[in-house]
């Protein structure tokens, strides 16, 4: 599988990754910052959440990990958590502006 691929796929699995609070999945809403591939399939994505305070934080990065991990061919994933630059409403694509009314 190409890299191309792989990076489709990842995006993918974090499209099935939602915040419960919010009917809109992660990747949408802006909370992936960045999406790595590395030599033999690992995969790194840096990400961030709503707030610091976001109660389900202690969830959506392990669930995020577990949907990459379940991809065929993925050797190992890592999730690192950040908040900086800090969340906004701007770094939601347009789907989830209109899904939530925004637009």
């Amino acid at each position: 599988m190409s890299e191309s691929e792989l990076r489709e796929k990842v995006v993918n699995a974090l499209k099935s990754v939602y915040d419960p609070e919010i009917p809109v999945d992660i990747y949408e809403l802006g909370l992936i910052y960045d999406i790595k591939i590395f030599p033999v399939n690992n995969v790194y994505i840096l990400m961030t959440l709503t707030s610091p305070a976001c109660p389900s934080a202690g969830t959506i990065p392990g669930e995020a990990e577990q949907k990459v991990r379940e991809i065929e061919g993925v050797a190992d994933v890592s999730v690192e958590l950040t908040f900086d630059p800090p969340y906004s409403q701007d770094m939601m694509s347009d789907v989830a502006k209109l899904e939530l009314g925004f637009m």
